[in-house]
């Protein structure tokens, strides 16, 4: 097992691709506590789920918007499992629309969660990482980040600026054993993708090379790989997972 004995923590890990990586991190042996802002019958059935595979699990219902309950929640993991080895910063939202009908709120609300969200997760975390001089970070960012997109102005300044946030960070810790990178899905086929019109999502998929969506287990398997011995020569970068739409 990839991870056996190591700790990690994934935020907004009870859906979609935060679930994928979740799920794929017991498998391979870690210990996992996830983060969530409503559901608690989806948190309670997800750490069964890490249990039925023999790990550990913690579930906390926390708003990443939050620096204390953040610095609170590795403080706990820390507590509970007694180490932290990984954090995958996923917790993400979207407020879509034309920047001419976007309120203050709309804004606001994206990139304190998406980018401040991760600054409150990784400067509680980091710490720990570099006083024991190792720890692995993932950022999950978005296609929407680099090429942009239409009616997303908040989300792809976010993303993009979890992007800027993962080059500089990486530069920063590299001497102290820290590696940063980041994974850039492009649709993949989640509650978000799934709400979209039928004729836009073929659309969609006519542009695609791969001519098709992604799966969550096509982002979560780069993830594994960024995790792992295999990628200790890599930080520092932003992995592309969007069968091919914005090759450059």
């Amino acid at each position: 097992m990839l991870f056996e004995g190591q700790a990690a923590i994934v935020t907004g890990g009870t859906r979609g691709i935060g679930k994928a990586i979740t799920l794929m991190l017991a498998g391979e042996g870690a210990d996992v506590a996830f983060t969530y802002l409503r559901s608690v019958k989806e948190a309670d059935e997800l750490v069964k789920e890490i249990e039925g595979l023999g790990r550990k699990a913690l579930a906390l219902q926390i708003d990443v918007r939050d620096f204390q309950k953040s610095k609170e929640l590795v403080e706990k993991v820390k507590l509970t499992f007694g180490r932290l080895d990984i954090l995958v910063n996923n917790a993400g939202v979207t407020k879509d629309k034309a920047l001419m009908l976007m309120a203050k709120e709309d804004w606001q609300e994206v990139i304190d969660t998406n980018l401040s969200g991760t600054f409150n997760m990784t400067r509680n975390a980091i710490v720990t990482f570099l006083k024991q001089k190792k720890g692995n970070i993932v950022n999950i960012t978005s296609v929407s980040g680099i090429a942009g997109m239409s009616r997303q102005v908040n989300y792809a300044a976010s993303k993009a600026g979890i992007i800027g946030f993962t080059k500089s960070l990486a530069k920063e810790v590299a001497g102290l054993g820290v590696r940063v990178n980041a994974v850039a899905p492009g649709f993949v086929d989640t509650d978000m993708v799934s709400g979209l019109k039928e004729e836009y999502k073929n659309q969609l998929t006519a542009m695609i090379p791969l001519a098709r969506f992604g799966k969550v287990s096509d982002v979560s398997g780069v993830v594994k790989f960024l995790l792992s011995d295999a990628a200790s020569y890599i930080t520092g970068q932003t992995i592309v997972v969007d069968g091919g739409l914005f090759i450059q």
